[in-house]
């Protein structure tokens, strides 16, 4: 069974009794009993000194109990942040504790603050606040507001953080006098919206506070909003409307007497230069386009210096180095024109492999070979494309060792799972993107930007509300050389051809090797990579939200290297260093060879 709703009469009930107005210090008690004594009893006792002569034993004067409200040291101060009219209160409750009746507070309040009480109903005890002006109803859980509650002496009316959905209600008998408006961060959703503001049910509006909102049909509101002859003040920030392009230049110029726009004061010199554009909204695009830009990356460790020396055999070790980012996927998947990367798809066809066929170990390289070298994937396509057609040919690729049963592969699934590290994977409702693979160095420069355009603004509201993800990832790929069939193989069998054949053989072999010196590795059959996350962090996209043109952040994942890794990468690099010393140029003239030094 639910709770009953709770009343905006009711709080301010509530609030009241928290005063505590009628207990010490405040109201009447054995502390000021003196002061309200019967007039026939007073007449009687003449002798009865004034207050301010001197009080009866055991009483406390004005001024002291005053003291107590007032002093921030007193256990009984107003709490932090308590309203002026909280303070005269407690102050009249000590001068004249008598006045505190029913009739007073219906004449006295003139601004009701309601906020975060878990309001959800308007009740009509409402209007015994004959001079009500202001009401405050913010952060609450109000979903409709019936208006024939409402004092018809309301001036402002905020809503702001609440759970209405249209504005159809308040329309049903609005307060003629209101001037100021507030629905922001609220959930008013559809183009009916724009019908409700207009001057037949806000004559006197001045200020229009519709921001955070799922509004979509920016004409529309224009078009209502045109009607309000006395508007000055309007802020839609927020809105997905706001993300269309020329956004502010159509409101001002289809709103001549605006005077401050999503709080940014409406200059002159706007006017101008968007002069004519509210004509054009058929030329109005229903779409936002943001760019985003990833520079370098500094301070990643070069975790090749931890790698022993690969032998004759191998495995030979290479990193690449890259940055991923969350954004919202467009409905019509216009994300593939623009580059998307399918990492967690990337992520998927790597384990899948794992599952299929381990990766092969020292003491594997002897048994399961496959039966030709596998390929690589040319980098032309792209980074996630590489790694899907690369997946796709290994599993294409056929390995002695029979596949598991789908019972196994579903365990054997179970248990790899865990090792995938969960910021690999897109949040619900967005992809990943990527930048090119970089090798290491000391600053990796990425140099990427990629512009995204979403027809879809709803969903591109919440994603920047909830902002996205950062990650920096390392690729570590090892690389094993190619080795012949043996004998019993089939392909052992098919040496019983010509000589011309078996030398042309011979000849495309000594090419590989060539290739392969070269630093080429299409004779090397590689591992899935590796995937490391070296640093993942979120990154706040509200400001986009609240009007700002673009925004640049450092992302810090803390400290990656250390003294130790540091130490070895200069030691690596004095081993080059050396090694190049060691090779020195020749140089033939007409009085002989030379080396660099001679010369």
């Amino acid at each position: 069974m639910e709770p009953p709703a709770l009343t905006v009469s009711a709080a301010v009930r509530e609030h009241l009794r928290k005063l505590c107005l009628h207990e010490f210090p405040c109201g009447t008690g054995s502390w000021n009993k003196s002061r309200f004594l019967p007039q026939t009893y007073r007449a009687w006792r003449e002798l009865i000194p004034r207050e301010e002569d001197a009080v009866g034993p055991g009483e406390e004067t004005v001024d002291a109990l005053l003291g107590l409200v007032c002093s921030p040291h007193s256990p009984w101060a107003l709490l932090e942040g308590s309203s002026a009219e909280d303070r005269f209160l407690r102050e009249l409750a000590i001068q004249n504790p008598l006045m505190l009746k029913d009739s007073f507070f219906y004449t006295y309040f003139r601004s009701l603050r309601v906020v975060d009480k878990q309001v959800s109903l308007v009740d009509n005890d409402l209007l015994k606040f004959v001079k009500l002006e202001e009401l405050v109803l913010s952060a609450n859980q109000i979903k409709e507001i019936d208006t024939t509650n409402l004092p018809p002496t309301l001036k402002v009316l905020e809503l702001y953080g609440n759970k209405m959905t249209s504005m159809e209600c308040l329309c049903t008998c609005p307060p003629p006098r209101l001037q100021h408006l507030g629905l922001g961060h609220n959930k008013l959703l559809g183009p009916l919206e724009s019908l409700y503001v207009t001057s037949d049910y806000w004559p006197n509006l001045i200020s229009l506070d519709l921001s955070f909102n799922d509004l979509t049909d920016l004409q529309g509101m224009v078009s209502g909003l045109r009607t309000l002859r006395r508007l000055r003040l309007l802020v839609l920030q927020g809105n997905p409307l706001a993300l269309v392009p020329c956004y502010r230049g159509f409101i001002i110029d289809g709103l001549s007497g605006l005077c401050v726009l999503d709080d940014i004061t409406v200059a002159p010199s706007e006017k101008h230069l968007f002069r004519g554009l509210s004509h054009s909204g058929d030329l109005l695009a229903h779409e936002a386009r943001l760019v985003v830009t990833v520079g370098h990356v500094r301070g990643v460790l070069d975790s090749s210096v931890l790698d022993p020396e690969p032998g004759p055999q191998g495995p030979f070790i290479t990193y690449s180095y890259y940055v991923t980012y969350e954004f919202v996927e467009d409905e019509e998947g216009e994300g593939d024109e623009y580059g998307r990367v399918p990492a967690a798809l990337d992520v998927f066809s790597c384990l899948l492999w794992q599952i299929v066929k381990p990766p092969p170990s020292t003491e594997q390289l002897g048994e399961d070979i496959p039966k030709e070298p596998i390929k690589e994937a040319e980098d032309s396509v792209g980074p996630g494309l590489a790694s899907q057609s690369q997946s796709g040919e290994l599993e294409e690729s056929g390995a002695s060792a029979p596949l598991p049963r789908p019972m196994d592969s579903a365990e054997e699934l179970a248990k790899l799972r865990p090792r995938l590290d969960p910021r690999l994977w897109p949040s619900p409702g967005t992809v990943l993107f990527s930048t090119v693979r970089k090798p290491w160095s000391d600053v990796i420069p990425c140099n990427y930007e990629m512009q995204h355009v979403l027809k879809d603004l709803v969903r591109l509201k919440a994603f920047l509300l909830s902002g996205t993800t950062v990650t920096i990832v390392e690729e570590k790929i090892l690389s094993w050389p190619a080795v012949p069939p043996s004998p019993n193989s089939p392909s052992a069998a098919k040496k019983g051809k010509g000589e011309k054949d078996k030398k042309g053989k011979e000849k495309d072999k000594e090419e590989k090797d060539k290739k392969g010196k070269d630093g080429k590795d299409k004779d090397l059959r590689q591992d899935p990579p590796v995937l490391r996350v070296l640093g993942s962090g979120p990154v706040d996209l509200e400001p986009l939200l609240s009007g700002e043109p673009f925004m640049s952040t450092v992302c810090n994942f803390g400290v990656v290297r250390t003294l130790e890794t540091n130490r070895l990468t200069l030691y690596r690099v004095q081993i080059r260093v050396r090694k190049l010393k060691m090779v020195r140029p020749v140089m033939v003239t007409g009085q002989g060879v030379f080396t660099e030094d001679q010369s």
